[in-house]
């Protein structure tokens, strides 16, 4: 039995990077042989050098909503932080509210001088609210003139460009984190990969807020995943298909277009089909990819699920080593960190 504690490590706090680099593709990249063990250190462009004529690269479009708001309830003034976690059916949103004791069945929470207001509708666990909100005009115009990026709790800093917390092919609306693996590329370099002859895919999976919440269980056997919504369109799961009956890789980027190309070639017995809904999928050792052959992906938070997907394709103590290698070499962790390809 595996034990959240078997994928620990000792992480400097100066390591976790609190701002992007000037330049995306600037960053460092570990690439990591899953089969050897065997590291190399090297810069970001050089993935150019890890994809193969023919391959696809799977990256997830979904778009980071500005979705943390500063309200005020009107009648006593105080404050309250409302962060959005999903849109239910119309204007019903799950939100997790701080601090939540304050916001009771039938709170009204104003944003903007009341250009947008809330009503709290029903008390979940853990702070969790469902809210319903009024305002005039287009609620995602709304939202952008008001809401603020939903940075991980781990970053301390402002971040003066909102864009920088979005990747350079984000479009549907919906995450209430970035993909930050794809935060490593530029158009130019996307250009340079589709020049190799390399397969540009993209699907959707609007992350959610509980790819930051640690696990609270002992054995991993016992992890319950948050449910994230996912999109794979027939036009990607074609091209996807192509690619394989070529003998081409699926190169995905980031850990959440694994776990929906893995979702999805579980639910089909290992093939590739237009698919959309939502996922629990937990990705750790003993588990048996389909459809995934090789990912680049960020260095992630000590007992993560994250770490423990990445560990479930290339060994748990291969993964350890290049963790322990990244922090000896000094490389830059989570979000706007450095970046591994592990193959």
């Amino acid at each position: 039995m595996l034990t959240t504690e078997d994928f620990d490590f000792d992480l400097p706090e100066e390591l976790i990077a609190q701002t992007p680099l000037a330049d995306r593709s600037s960053s460092k990249l570990l690439v990591l042989d899953k089969e050897t063990g065997e590291m190399k250190d090297t810069h970001f462009t050089s993935i150019l050098d890890e994809l193969n004529h023919g391959d696809a690269l799977v990256m997830n479009d979904t778009r980071v909503l500005p979705a943390r708001l500063h309200g005020v309830k009107p009648e006593t003034g105080g404050h309250l932080e409302v962060l959005l976690l999903k849109n239910n059916e119309g204007d019903n949103w799950e939100t997790l509210i701080k601090p939540a004791k304050r916001a009771k069945t039938g709170t009204i929470i104003h944003f903007g001088d009341g250009r947008l207001k809330a009503e709290v509708k029903e008390e979940l666990e853990h702070g969790g609210r469902i809210v319903e909100f009024t305002y005039n005009g287009i609620f995602l115009e709304v939202l952008e003139s008001l809401g603020e990026m939903p940075l991980p709790p781990y970053i301390k800093e402002t971040l003066e460009d909102k864009e920088r917390y979005q990747t350079v092919y984000a479009k549907e609306n919906g995450s209430a984190a970035a993909p930050t693996a794809g935060l490593h590329f530029t158009p130019e370099l996307l250009d340079q990969i589709k020049e190799k002859g390399v397969e540009l895919v993209f699907l959707t999976l609007h992350v959610g807020l509980g790819t930051f919440r640690p696990v609270s269980v002992d054995n991993i056997e016992e992890h319950k995943m948050h449910a994230e919504f996912y999109n794979l369109s027939q036009e990607a799961a074609d091209k996807l298909n192509k690619v394989r009956g070529n003998g081409g890789r699926i190169v995905a980027v980031g850990t959440t277009s694994i776990r929906t190309l893995e979702t999805i070639g579980t639910k089909f017995d290992g093939e590739l089909k237009a698919d959309s809904g939502w996922t629990d999928i937990f990705i750790a050792p003993g588990y048996t990819f389909k459809v995934v052959e090789a990912f680049s992906t960020n260095f992630h938070l000590p007992k993560s699920t994250l770490v423990m997907l990445v560990s479930a394709f290339a060994g748990r103590e291969n993964v350890l080593g290049a963790y322990e290698h990244a922090v000896q070499e000094k490389y830059r962790f989570f979000s706007f960190g450095d970046a591994m390809f592990v193959k």
